[in-house]
């Protein structure tokens, strides 16, 4: 049985005065750090949050979230990490409908006052309420099982209200033992908190560092050039990135070059990923492993893993995800959730302990999705004879022209091939007479700003079915809308065009 204090308790056992974050000028070792969660049992409890109580966070990386991230489960209350891009009356949803009673957060809350009993801020209050507890407990995790809930992940409402994904200890430290299996660390490794900590996939790295009494080195906020220069000057072997983030590094390290040497692990998920972001991603970053990453906050969030892609570039492997990650078992299932057969596409189910408990107090969401059977990901692929796990998209994405099914991403990695796009997203509007039509929007490398959308149709023309292509594209200067965990929010391209029509825009 393991919970969330066991890797904080392994790295000040064997290695207590190692770096454990670094932070500009600040530092702390794992004996510091380990304190410092042993302070949060008696401070929770002093602002009366008791244990099974939710404390949300509401933070830019940094080395009080990842204190917070460990040492709030640690003492038997669960967190709810906060998505920093949503407004406030998203935040102030998930707030009410976790009954959270304690936010700590880096801002001015303003009206999140009032959807908690309490809050703290970073900075000076933070540390005098840890300062006020005079002895931290000096075994962490008493009272905690694996069966304890760990955390409320709140998805992103794109299908109506946001819910909240149950993560138990038992989740999170199978997604991390499989994640150290697929890409094993050591006390050598620096790994940059690039994705943000509120989401399951930033945390990906953060238990697995914590055991092998790695270095954490937080980026507060993405920037390209601060990330590079995080990594340059702190030696950083390991990294996770989205899509979008990567594609941002790679085209700065390509023009603006950083010494990145010491990168031996670029893993990458959240979103689908064009081969020619990987191309370049292999030319900014040779030294790196490439490793593509599936699954959901559901599944805490890993499934699948691709390791070693910058080796299959010029292979058909590389349009796979990869293959289950040890652990987790998945299947492909029509929709009454009979398994299909290889290289039948289908519903990818999920199974394992890194599956979630459930939605919270949403019991109909939950049997929706959830059964003995495993998570139904309402992500649409197939399986080959050997195992490998191919996406074609996810299945409200999925355009129906003409009784014919497109799948967006097959479109997208087709614009990608082409020089000038550096963003693509492809989606369906309304048309009279297929039905939907498939429709792109673009953004532009500087370099080809007097592309015309006709050369980039032609372009897919040769190279997937005429039905496949792009009716009409919509061309931005600014980069396409993501989401705080950077997935490109179709849903806002497409809503216009489906205004006062009958399709979701989800």
């Amino acid at each position: 049985m393991h919970t969330f204090a066991d890797p904080l308790e392994r790295a000040i056992q064997v290695a207590p005065n190692k770096i454990a974050i670094r932070s500009g000028p600040r530092s702390f070792t794992y004996r510091e750090l380990h304190a410092r969660c042993g302070r949060f049992p008696a401070m929770l409890s002093a602002r009366a949050v008791e244990r099974g109580d939710r404390v949300a966070v509401l933070a830019k990386n940094g080395p009080e979230y990842l204190e917070a991230y460990v040492g709030i489960p640690a003492a038997g209350r669960v967190i709810v990490p906060l998505n920093t891009r949503h407004a406030e009356p998203e935040l102030a949803y998930a707030l009410k409908d976790s009954g959270t009673k304690l936010l700590i957060t880096d801002r001015e809350p303003g009206g999140l006052r009032g959807a908690v009993s309490d809050v703290l801020q970073l900075g000076e209050a933070y540390e005098q309420a840890l300062a006020a507890v005079e002895t931290p407990v000096s075994h962490l995790g008493e009272g905690v099982t694996e069966d304890s809930l760990a955390g409320l992940f709140y998805t992103g409402g794109t299908t109506g209200a946001s819910k909240g994904v149950m993560l138990t200890h038992r989740n999170l430290i199978a997604n991390t033992i499989s994640w150290g299996m697929t890409v094993p660390q050591t006390p050598d490794d620096n790994y940059l908190v690039m994705a943000p900590l509120f989401h399951a996939a930033g945390s990906n790295g953060v238990l697995a560092t914590m055991w092998t009494a790695g270095t954490f080195v937080p980026l507060p906020a993405f920037d390209p050039a601060t990330a590079l220069d995080l990594i340059e000057e702190h030696q950083v072997t390991q990294t996770l990135a989205v899509p979008a983030m990567l594609a941002a590094v790679t085209e700065l390290q390509l023009t603006q070059p950083r010494n990145v040497e010491s990168l031996k692990v670029i893993a990458h998920g959240g979103s689908p990923i064009a081969t020619e972001v990987l191309r370049r991603a292999h030319r900014a970053f040779p030294t790196a492993q490439l490793v593509e990453l599936y699954g959901a906050t559901e599944t805490s969030p890993l499934s699948v893993a691709l390791p070693g892609e910058e080796k299959l570039l010029d292979s058909d492997k590389l349009r796979a995800t990869g293959l289950p990650i040890v652990g987790c078992q998945l299947r492909i299932v029509d929709p009454q959730g009979h398994e299909v057969p290889r290289n039948t596409v289908g519903e990818v189910l999920v199974k394992g302990n890194n599956v979630m408990r459930g939605y919270w107090n949403k019991p109909e969401q939950t049997a929706a999705v959830l059964s003995e059977a495993g998570y139904r990901s309402g992500d649409l692929g197939y399986m080959d004879e050997e195992g490998y796990i191919y996406l074609v998209d996810r299945a409200k994405d999925m355009i129906v022209s003409g009784g014919e099914n497109v799948y967006c991403t097959e479109v997208e990695e087709a614009l990608y091939k082409h020089e000038a796009v550096l963003e693509a997203a492809v989606f369906g509007v309304p048309d009279d007479k297929w039905g939907e039509a498939v429709w792109a929007t673009v953004v532009l490398r500087e370099e080809h700003g007097g592309t015309e959308a006709s050369s980039l149709i032609e372009f897919c023309r040769e190279r997937i079915a005429g039905y496949k292509v792009p009716k009409g594209i919509d061309f931005r200067t600014e980069p396409l809308p993501k989401s705080g965990p950077g997935k490109v929010l179709k849903r806002q391209l497409r809503a216009p065009y489906w205004e006062g029509r009958e399709r979701a825009v989800n």
